[in-house]
């Protein structure tokens, strides 16, 4: 059995978000980092690697990105993949959901995995929908905020997060599956994996190698044009009153929330 999982890099999450103004798109400059959403899918993949119900012969990580993605690649082997694919080509920048998803099942294709593991959304777009568009790609069926899964031969027994409960669904593999967060708790990579993760095998492909065709990726790809974005204006900042006389300080509070009709 041959699992794939999709991981991106993505800002830290300590990194303020802003959108560059001359390309529309998110600035994503300054510290990045792998998606840890996706690190649940990692996650995943390992146990059942280590479960031992079905025998899991590799697990590939498979990202698309610019050249900086290949720590994230590095990460996500760290956390146990056994190779790494990296699909990196200035075409394909400013790619929209639906030209990411045709671009990532093309590489996937050729892969011929047995499952297809992500996590429910990336930090940066938060989107949701990238495991349904690929899964489209390829045939596949899909699952979203999947929270538990059960593998035996050729099939998957999920459950996953509904907004009136839990539902329990049976899928025959290959299947594309969209993790939840509740699924699992991360490990920690060892300090001998971290030192030993960029040694494992990572193949970069470009738009042509992978057999893309470049009219569907990109910018001039994408049926989604971003719009005139704008930061938000900034808050203007709060009256402090200090309390040196409490019967004072008492009536300006009043006074203050008064004047603005909240009492």
């Amino acid at each position: 059995m041959k699992i794939c999982v999709l991981v991106k890099e993505v800002p830290d999450a300590a990194v303020e978000k802003r959108i560059n103004p001359s390309t529309g798109r998110l600035d994503r400059g300054g510290e990045k980092n792998l998606n840890p959403y996706d690190t649940h899918a990692i996650e995943a993949a390992m146990q059942i690697k280590e479960g031992g119900a079905v025998q899991v012969d590799e697990i590939v990580a498979v990202t698309m990105g610019p050249e900086s993605a290949t720590r994230a690649l590095h990460k996500a082997v760290s956390l146990g993949a056994d190779r790494s694919i990296q699909l990196t080509d200035d075409v394909l920048a400013g790619s929209d959901v639906s030209a990411t998803g045709y671009a990532l099942a093309t590489v996937l294709e050729k892969e011929s995995p047995d499952l297809v593991l992500l996590g429910q959304q990336s930090d940066d777009g938060e989107c949701y929908t990238i495991g349904a568009v690929v899964a489209d790609h390829l045939k596949m069926p899909s699952l979203t905020q999947v929270i538990k899964m059960d593998v035996t031969e050729g099939s998957l027994r999920c459950e996953r997060q509904a907004e009136y409960g839990y539902d329990t669904v049976e899928v025959e593999m290959p299947a594309v599956i969209s993790v939840g967060d509740a699924i699992n708790e991360p490990r920690y990579p060892s300090l001998k994996a971290i030192m030993g993760a960029k040694k494992k095998p990572l193949e970069k492909a470009t738009a042509g190698d992978a057999g893309i065709d470049t009219s569907k990726v990109g910018a001039d790809g994408s049926a989604v044009q971003c719009g005139n974005f704008k930061a938000p204006p900034a808050k203007s900042a709060g009256e402090i009153i200090e309390d040196e006389d409490t019967n004072e300080t008492v009536e300006r509070i009043i006074a203050w929330l008064d004047e603005r009709k909240l009492i």
